[in-house]
């Protein structure tokens, strides 16, 4: 991201894309808070994070030990599959909402695969996808929205939904504000590769872009990297991830940071003390 730091020292971003002042909020994913509730809302309360992201089935437990300190439940992820030749709404959805219900939190859906039946002469099967993904988005939404519970589509490579524009493409045809769409740096990386541009797109998303997660990376040839190089204690590696946090700001982008821990082979403490301390140099 040499890039960006040059145009942002040079003053060539937008004038209306001056970063305003204030720390935006930053959470740590129970891929690096992995402690017991209580232990987790200890830890994060004295380290400085705002809150957890985690998983459905264990987000009331963790809910409930994170208002001892103050401190949110932001989002549960969540893998689904669609099956275009049923109109029904999944079971594991209907489950993920309940276990929502009530919680204030978001459910981070990212969509594995689409099923297909017989693929119809009259468009092409990716069409075919897109449309049973929009239905089952909707019959999503009616259901969540009584419950209290928002929807965030996460992008994650090999998935149907690996793209940031794929999954911001079904946020804006479905056109609910319900539904946002949430960036992930290592996923970015991983399926965009370390020379594309995501500024663009996330300009485009604007208000539907509700969460961005991060950590420490190498730059490169990123698409061709594994996990171990793609995801790291932020501070770490060559991707230069002060100039995107500084540049998504830039940008107008207000909403929450999150840290993503998948694979670091650290205990929860070294690495979210080792982590918030980088969050902390980048001055956001």
């Amino acid at each position: 991201m040499r890039l960006l730091s040059l145009l942002l020292l040079a003053g060539l971003l937008p004038a209306c894309a001056a970063p305003e002042s204030g720390t935006p909020e930053f959470f740590a994913m129970d891929t690096a808070a992995r402690l017991a509730p209580p232990e987790n809302t200890e830890l994060l309360a004295r380290l400085g994070y705002s809150g957890l992201g985690g998983r459905p089935s264990t987000a009331r437990v963790h809910a409930e030990a994170l208002r001892t300190k103050g401190l949110r439940f932001l989002n549960a992820y969540h893998v689904t599959r669609i099956d275009a030749r049923t109109d029904a709404l999944p079971s594991d959805l209907v489950r993920a909402v309940d276990d929502l219900a009530g919680l204030d939190a978001v459910l981070w859906l990212a969509i594995q695969k689409v099923e297909l039946g017989d693929a119809s002469a009259a468009r092409p099967a990716e069409q075919e996808r897109e449309a049973a993904v929009d239905a089952t988005l909707r019959r999503l939404l009616a259901y969540a929205g009584p419950r209290k519970v928002r929807v965030s589509l996460y992008p994650h490579a090999n998935f149907w939904g690996d793209r940031f524009e794929t999954c911001l493409r079904a946020v804006e045809r479905v056109h609910d504000p319900r539904l946002t769409v949430t960036f992930n740096l290592c996923h970015w990386l991983k399926v965009e590769g370390g020379q594309a541009d995501p500024l663009p797109l996330i300009r485009r998303a604007g208000p539907r872009l509700e969460f961005v997660t991060i950590n420490g990376a190498d730059a490169g040839d990123t698409a061709k990297m594994g996990w171990d190089r793609l995801i790291q204690p932020l501070g770490r590696g060559t991707y230069d991830v002060g100039a995107f946090v500084a540049s998504v700001r830039a940008a107008g982008y207000r909403g929450p940071f999150g840290f993503q821990g998948y694979g670091i082979k650290m205990e929860p403490e070294p690495l979210l003390a080792e982590t918030m301390a980088a969050w902390k140099k980048m001055g956001r």
